[in-house]
């Protein structure tokens, strides 16, 4: 089995799959890229079991033909290689792998391809088309909020629901909760599963949104195609939160405010906030907004005030400050709107004014008691 092929694109490919392979898997085949030869294409599989990522790109081949490649040491070689054709020789009765390029060669062993793990059938052929765009932003717009607790697996990924009339994406780690929905994409069957994180880093790092992706489902696996790339996952199994349960429908009184200067005075603040509970105070009373912290242990604390449009009655408000920056982060808007209800319920975060018409983000964070 030979084929020639230029390093960069080889190295381009491999790069963009990489991210699926078993890191210190138990499977030392994991550790490996599978490559295919056939009708002069090769295809590349990476895996680690719950992930398969694949390639493919035209090579010139004269015979079909499998081989399992030590990742770690091809990308090491393709990394330092200038742009240049690469002849790989491979000899399927021991495995051996001969790499021959301008001015020198490299020899390294490869293993049984037939020990590679299998790609897991989607059942069911559920499917439907969605931007790139639409499933980058909501990835982008959610991950952040996701859990890790391991007693609460479903939790750790983003629940993925999809109906005649939108696209919903929603992440949750009990604390904050962020819901972003597209009513510019629309499935013909209402359907809904959970993602896992790895899986959407996957697609974070290779969609640019400008592809349409082809996305099929069962109950247990998930698959994606752009470009030359296919992603198939193993879906999260159980029952995602009522989190449409979860969020206050009436929250009179609001805050609306410039996104930026809010979140620098948050971070200015939040430096003397205690180091356990990140702890910030809110004080809205008229047009103005004092935000304190402080960390009695040793003695620090921080008051500033800022502008802003209140309506509603006084009130005080304790918050996480991590989660009020990440949340702003995650926000484009120059104005945001912060609605609550009192200071025992949850305040809801929403861009005020996006100017997008098919987009809707509601960006929830549950309040902290107040030190007296």
């Amino acid at each position: 089995m030979n084929f020639i092929v230029s390093s960069t694109t080889l190295l381009k490919h491999l790069q963009s799959i990489s991210g699926a392979l078993g890191v210190g898997s138990a499977l030392p085949i994991l550790d490996n890229f599978l490559f295919e030869i056939h009708d002069g294409s090769l295809h590349i599989s990476a895996s680690d079991l719950e992930n398969v990522m694949k390639t493919h790109m035209e090579v010139e081949a004269n015979e079909a033909g499998r081989i399992a490649i030590p990742a770690k040491l091809l990308l090491d070689v393709l990394k330092v290689l200038p742009e240049q054709p690469c002849t790989f020789k491979i000899d399927p009765s021991n495995f051996s792998i001969e790499i021959i390029y301008d001015n020198g060669k490299s020899k390294m062993v490869g293993f049984n391809p037939d020990d590679y793990p299998k790609t897991p059938p989607i059942e069911g052929n559920k499917s439907l088309k969605v931007s790139g765009d639409i499933i980058s932003n909501g990835i982008n717009k959610t991950l952040f909020a996701t859990g890790n607790d391991d007693l609460r697996p479903v939790m750790s990924g983003v629940f993925c629901q999809f109906s005649p009339s939108d696209v919903i994406f929603v992440a949750t780690d009990a604390h904050k909760l962020v819901r972003y929905r597209r009513t510019d994409s629309q499935s013909d069957v209402s359907s809904s599963f959970v993602l896992p994180r790895k899986a959407l880093n996957l697609l974070k790092t290779n969609l640019s949104g400008e592809e349409e992706v082809l996305m099929e489902y069962s109950e247990t696996n998930a698959k994606f195609t752009f470009n030359d790339i296919e992603l198939v996952c193993r879906l999260i199994d159980g029952k995602y939160p009522n989190y449409e349960a979860v969020i206050p429908k009436e929250n009179p009184n609001i805050l609306t405010i410039d996104r930026v200067q809010f979140l620098n005075s948050i971070k200015r603040v939040s430096i003397f906030s205690n180091k356990t509970t990140h702890q910030i105070k809110l004080k809205l009373a008229g047009a103005e907004l004092s935000l304190s912290a402080e960390d009695l242990d040793f003695s620090n604390e921080a008051n500033e005030r800022l502008t802003c449009n209140y309506n509603g009655d006084d009130m005080e408000i304790g918050f996480n400050s991590r989660f009020l920056v990440e949340m702003l982060n995650n926000l484009e808007t120059p104005e945001v709107q912060l609605a609550m209800s009192e200071p025992s319920r949850a305040g809801l975060l929403t861009p005020s004014n996006s100017g997008k018409e098919n987009e809707d983000i509601l960006m929830l964070v549950m309040p902290v008691m107040l030190n007296r």
